[in-house]
C-alpha cells in the first residue's frame, strides 16, 4: 500500500497539494465569512424565531459546501504525508531516528493530522447541533434551538476558526522545509 501512495502521489503531486490547499481555504474561509460576516448580519433580526431559522438554514448551505472539502483534506493529508516520505527521512526501518530535524518534521506532520481530525469532528458535532435546532424549530421549541445554536456560533466555529489557521501555518512551514 505505501508503495503504491508514493507513486500515486508521484503521479498526481501537484492535483493532490492543490486539492489539500483549495479544501483547507473552503472551509476555513466559508468558517470566517459565517462568524465574522453571516453570523452578524442575523443577529440583526429581531424575530427570534427568525433569526434561529436563518442561522439553521445559513449553517445548513454552510456544512453542506464544507464536509466535502474537510473530507478531501484529510485524504490527501494522509496522500502528502505518506508520499512525502516524511517518515523515511527521519527514521530508519527499525524505528531509529536518523535526522532529528526531520523528526521534528514528522512529528510536525502528525500534529497537523490530529489538529485537522479534532476540527473534522467538531465539525460533526455541529452539524449534529444544527440538525437538532432545525427539529426544535420545527416543533416550536425555541429554547431547545438556541440550546443547539449558541455553542455553534460562540465556541465551535471560532475553534475550528483558529485551529485552521494554525493547521494553514503549519502547512507553510512543511511546504518550506523542501
Amino acid at each position: 500500500m505505501k508503495d503504491f501512495i508514493y507513486q500515486f502521489f508521484a503521479d498526481h503531486r501537484t492535483m493532490i497539494i492543490f486539492l489539500h490547499v483549495i479544501s483547507a481555504v473552503v472551509w476555513v474561509g466559508g468558517m470566517i465569512a459565517i462568524r465574522f460576516a453571516v453570523h452578524q448580519s442575523c443577529a440583526m433580526i429581531q424575530d427570534p424565531k427568525m433569526k434561529m431559522e436563518r442561522a439553521v438554514h445559513t449553517l445548513n448551505r454552510l456544512f453542506t459546501i464544507v464536509w466535502p472539502f474537510a473530507t478531501v483534506l484529510i485524504i490527501t493529508a494522509v496522500l502528502m504525508a505518506v508520499g512525502l516520505g516524511f517518515r523515511a527521512a527521519a527514521m530508519d526501518a527499525g524505528g531509529n531516528v536518523i535526522d532529528a530535524y526531520a523528526m521534528s518534521l514528522y512529528q510536525t506532520v502528525h500534529i497537523k493530522e490530529a489538529i485537522w481530525m479534532v476540527m473534522a469532528i467538531n465539525l460533526g458535532v455541529m452539524m449534529y447541533r444544527r440538525g437538532q435546532a432545525q427539529k426544535a424549530l420545527k416543533i416550536e421549541d425555541l429554547a431547545r434551538a438556541k440550546a443547539m445554536l449558541t455553542p455553534i456560533a460562540q465556541y465551535m466555529v471560532p475553534l475550528n476558526i483558529v485551529l485552521g489557521i494554525i493547521a494553514i501555518y503549519m502547512g507553510v512551514v512543511l511546504r518550506s522545509a523542501y
